[in-house]
């Protein structure tokens, strides 16, 4: 990205992070694929640690770039649904690849349950 926040339109690998680099952008996404449309609060739930300020900026850009929907729905309160759209779905094999990178880069030295005991998790060689 430039100075300003805009994308290089050289380089599509900083398109992309430009679209789903936020803290919460991409765990956003995946849970609206996995599990369908939630509302507000259930994304809240979802994400735990992430502040309503916070989960509401990035679901504003993530709508702003055409990743979700938000539907409001006549009632009282006003309710209010997010889904992914054809264009957010179409992430969902990259970030599974990069899941895929992390699992089998960044867990190294984490525990993992082997038949039901608790071993240390051997280091994977690095190339």
């Amino acid at each position: 990205m430039d100075r300003r926040g805009t994308p290089r339109i050289d380089c599509a690998l900083d398109a992309t992070m430009a679209l789903i680099g936020g803290r919460w952008k991409a765990e956003i996404l995946c849970k609206l694929h996995v599990k369908g449309d939630m509302r507000f609060n259930r994304l809240m739930k979802e994400l735990e640690m992430v502040s309503p300020k916070i989960l509401t900026k990035q679901l504003r850009e993530m709508e702003g770039d055409g990743l979700i929907t938000r539907t409001v729905y006549p009632a009282v309160p006003a309710c209010v649904e997010y889904s992914i759209t054809p264009f957010g779905r179409s992430l969902a094999p990259a970030l599974s690849l990069l899941a895929q990178w992390g699992v089998k880069n960044m867990f190294r030295n984490r525990v993992i349950f082997d038949e039901g005991t608790i071993v240390p998790a051997r280091p994977a060689a690095r190339p």
